[in-house]
């Protein structure tokens, strides 16, 4: 597979790719319609396969400003037990590597929200024991996302394993859901899918790009923003935070970029009927990794 990078003013966001998994569209977003991609042909090929099948991708996202080198989720990481997940090899630090960083050039991993897909490279496993994955830098977790999974269990988090660690050992910082990072990149609070879930915005040279985490898992919650995520903590919520975001950035025509968006990944919103619709730009591939 072909890593893709996007340019956003002076800084580079880079794709690191975990793993691609074709998947029943239903199996993914319960509700979707079953006739989605002849209702939306837009969704193929990067979105759907031919035979119908979601293309759901695991990736992080790398932002290198110049100065600094953000790491924006850490994908599912090595396995774990009870993980929804077939037990595949993940080849992320491989392919981080590829793309010319190592664990100690990140400088910074945010953590978009705490479901086990988002944080499984915080830590790595070490003579039995969970330690910090990249020793230079911080850890930022949302406040409010972080007391939410501290008093909660669910299938969909591992925090004993991917979290605790990281603050046990002093490497994280509990922040705001508005948190800055630095000039270039901010976070923003966008609720639903869990309660102090967040988007990281890159804003450099006048342009704008905005990562989505898990705003939204797949395109065609853009044609049909009211489909919930079965592991949406708050469905009402994630639905309206979604067309509030998609609403938002069609008038700013910022550049989104799905953190669970397979293919070419990246679009301009704009309105299509009720709902609305990804508009792919390509980026510049980096060659394969």
């Amino acid at each position: 597979m072909d890593q893709m990078e996007w340019k956003v003013g002076a800084v580079r966001i880079i794709k690191i790719v975990e793993h691609e998994i074709p998947m029943p569209l239903d199996g993914l977003l319960p509700e979707a319609p079953p006739d989605a991609l002849a209702r939306f042909p837009w969704l193929a090929p990067d979105f759907m396969d031919d035979n119908g099948n979601a293309r759901m991708s695991i990736h992080g996202l790398l932002v290198d400003t110049g100065t600094r080198r953000i790491l924006v989720d850490t994908c599912v990481g090595e396995m774990r037990e009870g993980l929804h997940l077939p037990p595949l090899p993940s080849a992320f630090l491989d392919r981080l590597a590829e793309a010319g960083y190592t664990v100690e050039d990140v400088d910074t991993v945010v953590c978009t929200h705490l479901h086990y897909d988002h944080v499984g490279w915080n830590t790595r496993l070490v003579d039995g024991e969970w330690v910090v994955t990249f020793p230079n830098a911080r850890y930022l977790i949302a406040r409010t996302e972080w007391e939410h999974w501290a008093s909660h269990h669910s299938d969909y988090s591992n925090v004993n394993d991917t979290v605790r660690p990281v603050l046990e050992a002093g490497a994280a910082d509990l922040v705001e859901v508005d948190h800055r990072i630095c000039d270039q990149v901010h976070l923003i609070p966008t609720p639903g899918h869990t309660p102090g879930h967040v988007c990281v915005v890159v804003e450099s040279g006048g342009e704008r790009a905005v990562i989505t985490g898990d705003m939204s898992h797949h395109p065609v919650q853009f044609a049909v923003p009211g489909l919930a995520m079965p592991s949406d903590s708050d469905p009402p919520t994630a639905v309206a935070t979604r067309r509030r975001f998609l609403d938002e950035h069609t008038k700013d025509g910022a550049l989104v970029i799905g953190t669970h968006f397979a293919g070419r990944t990246a679009g301009r919103v704009r309105s299509d009927g009720d709902g609305w619709r990804l508009d792919v730009f390509s980026g510049f591939p980096r060659g394969p990794c």
